[in-house]
């Protein structure tokens, strides 16, 4: 145990403040972040303690990193400071997202404005390159993982199968795995190193020592489900109850929340699920649109996955009815953002006390080791399938009904679409470049060179 004195709750909210402002850079840089200041600088907690919350972030649905935010904020100071570190987490990206999407929605059309966001999407697509070699680089050790990975795309990219379905038979198959001893599934799921420095549990706030409040209290853990569940699902009911199935909002409670259960794997593979779905089944946006959110989500702080926010306020204002489109988007928004995030504080809340009591837990390993194979295969497509929609302006779709496969009209290529798009992948391949440099640097490329025809 360390000598310094326990911070207050207090001084752990202002923490968790500037965790939250600077938390840029999606879920690779925020959990880096997170390292740096609560293990490296303040000592809150060790290396294998961080690892170990963190490992079982990642085996649920929604974004890891802010899930990570809640389980430390509960280790450290109970219910009451998960609650802060989380909405001090998702907190101003809510605020950025919102002002974009209200500039988006009023000047969008203006081409400066347009001009801004042109050089987003080539950037964009950069960023989700580096996440696929990124990510694939850490999960397909061995041929049974590449396997996995080549079959999800096939089945998300060709055959259209819903992103949920996936990620059960990714676990099912690991998980059968595990019960038959399968070294090719024998960890490699998780994070095994976070940051420089690695601080032992011994030297640190929290100790060795599992803290007291974290023993499995059955009572505590069934009321604080009931409130979570009551103020998640209760605004969703009264929505489908009053204005009917088919309303936005209605809709988008229900995707949204179902969204919040099913998306495992981290930022890039829900937007995989949303896009498909947001997209192609809803047409709330287009998918240049949905590259124009997620160039919100990357040059702002919070998850990426509060892009969802920008899908939520553009359904809402395009089927807006009786209600200023604004106001209905601003509501749309704030509903996905509620939504979206409120089912991450249950999921901590129920399950860290139960995980606490885990370690090494063969089968979980396994299914997470598969799952995260099954996500590089998602995210490739969402790379392949946003390339296509920026660098072409026209698709087709291959005849057969039961394919969902989409092919370039070749004719229709955007030079100056390939163009920047190349030059942004060699900055962040080649030079590694942060994401908000090359999202800067791109977006103000494209402005100046349209600046001429524009004053």
């Amino acid at each position: 145990m360390s000598d310094r004195p326990y911070p207050t709750l207090a001084e752990a909210t202002r923490i968790w403040a500037r965790i939250g402002l600077l938390s840029f850079g999606g879920p690779a840089g925020q959990i880096a972040l997170m390292h740096r200041i609560l293990v490296e600088e303040q000592r809150w907690l060790g290396e294998q303690r961080f690892l170990h919350a963190l490992n079982y972030c990642m085996l649920l649905p929604g974004p890891e990193a802010m899930q990570l935010a809640v389980y430390i904020g509960w280790l450290m100071h109970r219910t009451l400071g998960g609650i802060i570190a989380g909405l001090l987490f998702v907190l101003p990206g809510v605020v950025a997202i919102m002002a974009l999407s209200w500039i988006y929605a009023i000047w969008g059309d203006a081409a400066p404005v347009e001009a801004l966001f042109f050089g987003l999407k080539a950037a964009v697509l950069a960023i989700v390159v580096q996440a696929v070699i990124r990510i694939g680089s850490r999960a397909l050790k061995n041929g049974a993982m590449i396997g996995i990975a080549a079959a999800s795309f096939v089945a998300i990219f060709v055959f259209g199968i819903p992103f949920p379905l996936i990620v059960l038979m990714a676990g099912l198959v690991g998980f059968l795995a595990a019960r038959a001893h399968l070294p090719a599934f024998r960890g490699g799921g998780g994070h095994s190193k976070v940051g420089a420095n690695q601080i032992a549990d011994a030297n640190t706030l929290l100790g060795e020592e599992t803290p007291e409040h974290t023993y499995l209290n059955r009572a505590w853990a069934l009321r604080v489900s009931i409130v979570i569940l009551a103020l998640w699902l209760l605004p969703v009911a009264a929505l489908f109850l009053t204005l009917g199935p088919q309303n936005v909002f209605s809709q988008i409670a229900g995707f949204f929340s179902v969204m919040a259960v099913v998306t495992f794997g981290g930022a890039y593979a829900v937007l995989a699920y949303v896009a498909q779905e947001a997209v192609q089944n809803f047409g709330w946006l287009a998918p240049g649109e949905m590259l124009d959110g997620l160039g919100m989500a990357e040059t702002t702080p919070g998850p990426l996955i509060m892009v969802t926010q920008f899908v939520g306020f553009m359904g809402a204002l395009r089927e807006a009815g009786a209600l200023p489109p604004l106001l209905a988007g601003t509501l749309g928004g704030f509903l996905t953002t509620w939504v979206t995030f409120a089912p991450c504080f249950l999921w901590i809340f129920l399950g860290a006390p139960f995980i606490e009591r885990l370690r090494d837990n063969q089968v979980l390993s396994a299914a997470l080791t598969a799952i995260t194979a099954a996500v590089v295969g998602v995210i490739a497509n969402l790379a392949v399938w946003f390339g296509l929609h920026v660098l072409f302006s026209e698709l087709r779709p291959v005849g057969a009904r039961w394919l969902a496969l989409e092919l370039p009209v070749w004719s229709s290529l955007d030079p100056w679409a390939a163009l920047l798009t190349g030059v942004a992948l060699i900055a962040v391949l080649g030079f590694r470049l942060s994401p908000v440099t090359v999202l800067a640097g791109c977006a103000l490329t494209q402005l100046a060179l349209r600046l001429p025809g524009l004053i």
